[in-house]
């Protein structure tokens, strides 16, 4: 993998995904290097110009438009195991990036009053899209410091405890819950499995089913296994274009059937863990589109489509009654996995 300065620029055009250099060096992913090469191109061509006080205008204009044109075939045309790369960014927008975004009144509450507080779960009182909710989801930190105050997004049975904690505070109160997933699974080491990290993940599918208010559940990036299932049982389940949502990881699957982590590229496809699989198998309900290269690209767009699906969903779920919404939402998880078989009797032996 490689850093390099990027054109700046939201990816939506080619002037505006390529406008000019900044500062900050973007790490590439290896189905990325053409990219690289590109901009490294641009860049070079724009330091020529400020130097020499020469006008490439015409060349640069047709860099960044060679750069758009093949920034959008590549993510157009992404394999599963490039989507997992794609979810799993270290740029990528995680859940205090969102807040920061999107809810400047977010007030974080803490403790499942039973163990502690686990930061890998961060949940609080704010207000998105126009509506109060109580927001919770999986934070994986930033810098290193973070990432082992955070567990890299494992949560523990307490995190799990809290964020069911703050869903029946509230469904007292009627406010929604919204839940941003983002973890690779829920916390694998003794001490969870000690205070009974099975036994919380369990509860909180069973409270969520029939929890008396609106839920909606978005998968940011990974969505791994019983983790992201702890916060995944909801009226709408949504996805970020590029995250993936499955029953296991594409590396633990390979692990388990070959020993080793070479088959994990081919697994991935056959786990049909990106949001297009996930959508025509019905397993969520919506794909939410992220900005050209992924919202590592354009935080900021990625985070203005996520408030505009929760607002508009919101208003949707608000205006069903709270038994018809339980019922539904019931009927929902009931109807996953249902398929149809034809009958195999001919249609002679079917007339008679």
């Amino acid at each position: 993998m490689a850093d390099t300065p990027v054109p700046s620029g939201n990816g939506n055009s080619a002037t505006a995904n390529t406008a000019a250099a900044t500062s900050a060096p973007r790490h590439l992913l290896e189905f990325e290097k053409p990219l690289g090469q590109l901009e490294r191109q641009i860049l070079e061509l724009e330091a020529l110009q400020q130097q020499k006080q020469l006008d490439y205008t015409k060349e640069l204009r047709q860099l960044r438009s060679n750069y758009t044109s093949l920034l959008r075939k590549t993510y157009d045309s992404l394999t599963a195991w490039e989507t997992v790369q794609v979810a799993r960014h270290p740029q990528r927008p995680q859940f205090r990036d969102y807040v920061d975004m999107i809810c400047p009144e977010f007030r974080e509450l803490h403790g499942d009053r039973y163990y502690g507080d686990d930061r890998a779960i961060l949940c609080g009182l704010t207000r998105l899209g126009g509506h109060r909710v109580m927001l919770m989801g999986h934070h994986k930190g930033r810098d290193t410091k973070e990432k082992v105050k955070c567990y890299f997004g494992l949560a523990h049975p307490e995190g799990y405890r809290k964020a069911l904690r703050c869903m029946k505070l509230a469904e007292k109160f009627g406010l929604p819950v919204v839940a941003l997933i983002d973890t690779p699974g829920a916390y694998p080491g003794i001490g969870a499995e000690e205070r009974g990290q099975a036994e919380s993940i369990a509860r909180n599918l069973m409270e969520m089913s029939r929890l008396r208010t609106p839920i909606i559940s978005i998968v940011l990036g990974e969505g791994g296994s019983g983790g992201a299932l702890g916060l995944g049982v909801a009226d709408r389940v949504a996805m970020m274009q590029f995250a993936w949502y499955s029953v296991i990881s594409p590396e633990a699957c390979s692990s388990i059937l070959f020993k080793g982590n070479e088959a994990a590229p081919q697994l991935a496809e056959s786990l049909r863990l990106t949001s297009g699989h996930l959508k025509q198998l019905g397993i969520i309900d919506s794909i939410i589109a992220e900005p050209l290269g992924g919202a590592h690209r354009d935080p900021h767009s990625a985070a203005h489509s996520i408030e505009q699906y929760v607002s508009k969903t919101l208003r949707d779920l608000k205006r069903t009654k709270v038994e018809n919404l339980l019922e539904r939402r019931y009927e929902k998880f009931r109807e996953i996995g249902v398929t149809a078989e034809q009958s195999r009797r001919s249609p002679t032996k079917a007339a008679s």
